[in-house]
C-alpha cells in the first residue's frame, strides 16, 4: 500500500465519487469538498489487504478504479469463503462505522487498485455537525433493505414447473439435501446453482464449496413447500455420487471412498463402520447415523479397509487384532485410521486430517503460543481429551516453525497425521511401525539425528516420557501430548507415571524443562459447530520452584496473578465464552474440570444453567 498524493482532476473525481455514496449524497457540495480535503488516496497492490476480518471498523473506502474481492473466513475450517467483487464506486466499510462492530470480512486486491480512505474520526465529527447526514444514513438503511427484498423476491426458483433432472439431483448426497434444505436446480459446465429454503450461511456454503471443490456457485431460494414435494416425488431416491464410480449407499452396498468424501463434505470429523451395525459418523460431537446407509455384514468392514492398508498394518491386524495406519484420498484430505476386531466382527474408526494445515491464527490460538515456538530448548506439552484437536494445535506449531526458524524437525508418529513439507527447516516425518519399532527406540535415534525440534506423537509410557524430558534437557525443543484435561493435572500425571523414589529426581527435570502446558477442550457452539476453550500455563521461576517443591496445588494462585505472562484458566475460558453466547452454559459445565468453582461464576453473573 502507498499514499498517492491528490493533485490535477483527482479532487473533483473524489468529489463524485462521495456524491455517489448513498451515505453522503445528501450532502451540499462544500461539504463534501472539506471531506474529500481530509481524505487519503491509497495504491493498494494485487493480493494486498485492504481491510481484514476482525479489525476495527476505523475507515470507510470507495474504490475509484481497479477491483477488489470480500472473503470472509470460516472458523471451524479456517477457509476463506468468496463472497463478493467490487469495482469502480463500489463502498467498503460503511456499515461497520454506523454500527461500530468489527470488520465482518477481509477485502483484497486483485487488481491495481485506487481506494479513497475516509477515517472514522472525520465520519464522527460529521454526523455530529451535520443533521441532514443522520438522515442520509436511514436512507441508506432503508435502500438497502428494499434492494435486499427484492433480490430475494427476485432470485426465487420455482421448482414445481422447473424440476431439477436426476444427474443435476446427484450433485449432493441426498442426507446432505435432507439435513441442510439444500437442492441442485442448475448445472452449466463447471457452474452449479444450488437452491436454498433457508437464508445461506457463511458455515454452510463452505460445506457446499467442499463437496463441489471445482464447481462455480450461485444462489437461489426455493419455496419449503416446493422442496419438501420434490423430495417425496423422488421417494428418497436422489443418490449420493460424491464424484467416484463406485457403488452408492442408496444402491444398498457401502464404497469406502464415497463415505469418505461424503464425510469431509458433511464436516463429520470421525467415520465409524462396526460389523452388523449401520454406518455412523461424528458432527460437532454427536454420533449420528447416516441416512441411507445399509447394515455392514459382518465381513464388510475387513474386505473394504484390506485394499488400503499397508502391509504392515495388516500384519500387525492379523497377529494381534488391531492396528493404526493412515490413508489419503489426493485433493480432499488424509485419514487416521484405527481397526479392531470385537466380538460382533471387523471394525473401524476413520478420522479426518485434512489436507491444509491451519495456522496458529486461523485457529485462533492465544499469541503466547507463538512463544512457546520461539523457544531454543525445553518441553511443550499439548494435552486433553481424544477429540479435542490436539494434533492440529501441534501441527500448527510445526508449521509455524517450519516457515519462520532454520532448523532440523523430526516427528515420531503413529501413524503420521498432517505431512509437513521441508520449508525454512528440514523436516522428517517418522511413523511407528514403518519407520521405527517404537517410540522409545526412535526418541534414542533422535539424539544422533542432530534434531533442533523433537515431536512425540503420544507420550504413552514412562520410557517414552523419561527420553523425552532427557532430550528437553540437552539443547533441544520437544513437543508432546497426553490427555489430561488442565495445566496442573498435567504436571501431576508426569510426574505419577515414574515410582515413588524417582519423583524427586522428575520434578527437578520437569521444573528446569517445561516451557509451558496448552490444554485444550472442545466445546459444542450454540448454532452449530464447535469452539475450544483453552487452558495456558506459562513456566516461570515460580511456578518452577513449586513443582520442584511437590507443592502443584499453589500453581493455580500463580496463574492467576500471572496472566500479563499469557496465563489462562479452563473456567475463565468456558466463563468467557458462555457470557459471549457462544456457548450454553451446561456444555461449559460438562466441559469443566472443577464444576463447584464454574457453578459459583454462574451464580455470581445469576447466570442459569
Amino acid at each position: 500500500m502507498e499514499t498517492v498524493p491528490i493533485q490535477g482532476d483527482v479532487f473533483g473525481k473524489i468529489v463524485a465519487a462521495l456524491k455517489r455514496s448513498m451515505l453522503f449524497s445528501t450532502l451540499d457540495e462544500g461539504l463534501l469538498a472539506q471531506m474529500a480535503n481530509s481524505c487519503r488516496l491509497l495504491k493498494f497492490a494485487p493480493r494486498e489487504i485492504i481491510v481484514a476480518q476482525g479489525k476495527p471498523s476505523d475507515a470507510f473506502f470507495i474504490i475509484l478504479s481497479g477491483a477488489a474481492a470480500v472473503f470472509v473466513r470460516q472458523e471451524e475450517s479456517g477457509e476463506n469463503l468468496k463472497l463478493a467483487e467490487l469495482g469502480a464506486s463500489d463502498g467498503i466499510g460503511e456499515m461497520g462505522l454506523i454500527t461500530g462492530e468489527p470488520r465482518s470480512a477481509t477485502v483484497v486486491a486483485f487488481k491495481p487498485t485506487l481506494a479513497l480512505k475516509l477515517e472514522k474520526r472525520l465520519f464522527d465529527a460529521i454526523m455530529e455537525r451535520t443533521p441532514e447526514f443522520g438522515k442520509a444514513i436511514c436512507k441508506s438503511l432503508a435502500n438497502r433493505l428494499i434492494r435486499a427484498d427484492r433480490h430475494a423476491a427476485g432470485n426465487e426458483f420455482d421448482l414445481t414447473s422447473n424440476p431439477p433432472s436426476a444427474d443435476v439431483l446427484e450433485l449432493l448426497p441426498v442426507d446432505f439435501i435432507q439435513r441442510h434444505r439444500v437442492v441442485p436446480v442448475k448445472k452449466d459446465g463447471q457452474s452449479a446453482t444450488i437452491g436454498f429454503v433457508d437464508s445461506p450461511t457463511p458455515k454452510l456454503m463452505s460445506l457446499i464449496k467442499r463437496q463441489l471443490p471445482s464447481m462455480e456457485i450461485a444462489t437461489v431460494s426455493v419455496r419449503a413447500e416446493q422442496f419438501s414435494a420434490l423430495l417425496e416425488q423422488y421417494g428418497g431416491g436422489i443418490t449420493s455420487s460424491a464424484g467416484d464410480s463406485g457403488p452408492t449407499i442408496s444402491g444398498g452396498s457401502v464404497n469406502l471412498e464415497t463415505l469418505l468424501r461424503r464425510m469431509v463434505a458433511e464436516g463429520a470429523s470421525d467415520l465409524h463402520l462396526t460389523a452388523k451395525e449401520t454406518p455412523r459418523w461424528r458432527i460437532d460431537g454427536d454420533m449420528l447415523t447416516i441416512k441411507g446407509a445399509p447394515r455392514l455384514g459382518a465381513d464388510d468392514v475387513f474386505e473394504m479397509l484390506k485394499p488400503v492398508m499397508p502391509e504392515e498394518a495388516l500384519a500387525e491386524f492379523e497377529e494381534t487384532n488391531d492396528a493404526d495406519f493412515a490413508h489419503a484420498i489426493e485433493g480432499l484430505a488424509r485419514f487416521r485410521v484405527n481397526i479392531f476386531r470385537d466380538a460382533g466382527g471387523v471394525g473401524t474408526v476413520m478420522r479426518v486430517i485434512p489436507m491444509k494445515i491451519l495456522t496458529m491464527d486461523q485457529l485462533g490460538l492465544p499469541p503466547v503460543v507463538s512463544k512457546f515456538c520461539e523457544s531454543l530448548k525445553g518441553m511443550v506439552l499439548v494435552t486433553g481429551p481424544t477429540g479435542s484437536g490436539k494434533s492440529t494445535t501441534l501441527a500448527a506449531m510445526i508449521h509455524h516453525i517450519n516457515q519462520t526458524h532454520k532448523g532440523h524437525i523430526i516427528t515420531l508418529e503413529d501413524p503420521i497425521e498432517f505431512v509437513h513439507k521441508s520449508a525454512a527447516c528440514l523436516v522428517n516425518q517418522r511413523e511407528l511401525g514403518r519407520d521405527t519399532a517404537s517410540f522409545n527406540r526412535a526418541l534414542r535415534a533422535a539424539l544422533r539425528e542432530d534434531p533442533d525440534i523433537v515431536l512425540v506423537g503420544e507420550m504413552r509410557d514412562l520410557e517414552t516420557v523419561s527420553l523425552a524430558l532427557e532430550i528437553a534437557n540437552t539443547g533441544h525443543l520437544v513437543f508432546g501430548t497426553l490427555h489430561t484435561t488442565t495445566a496442573i493435572g498435567t504436571v501431576e500425571r508426569i510426574i505419577e507415571m515414574f515410582p515413588a523414589e524417582e519423583q524427586n529426581r522428575v520434578r527437578s527435570s520437569l521444573a528446569e524443562s517445561l516451557v509451558g502446558v496448552v490444554a485444550q477442550n472442545l466445546c459444542r457452539k450454540m448454532g452449530g459447530g464447535r469452539i475450544a476453550a483453552y487452558e495456558i500455563m506459562v513456566n516461570n521461576s515460580a511456578i518452577s520452584n513449586l513443582i520442584r517443591e511437590a507443592k502443584n496445588h499453589q500453581i493455580l494462585s500463580i496463574m492467576q496473578t500471572g496472566k500479563a505472562l499469557g496465563n489462562t484458566l479452563l473456567n475463565e475460558e468456558l466463563m468467557r465464552h458462555v457470557m459471549e453466547k457462544k456457548v450454553d452454559p451446561k456444555e461449559a459445565l460438562s466441559r469443566s474440570a472443577d464444576k463447584k468453582e464454574l457453578v459459583r461464576m454462574f451464580e455470581k453473573k445469576q447466570i442459569s444453567f
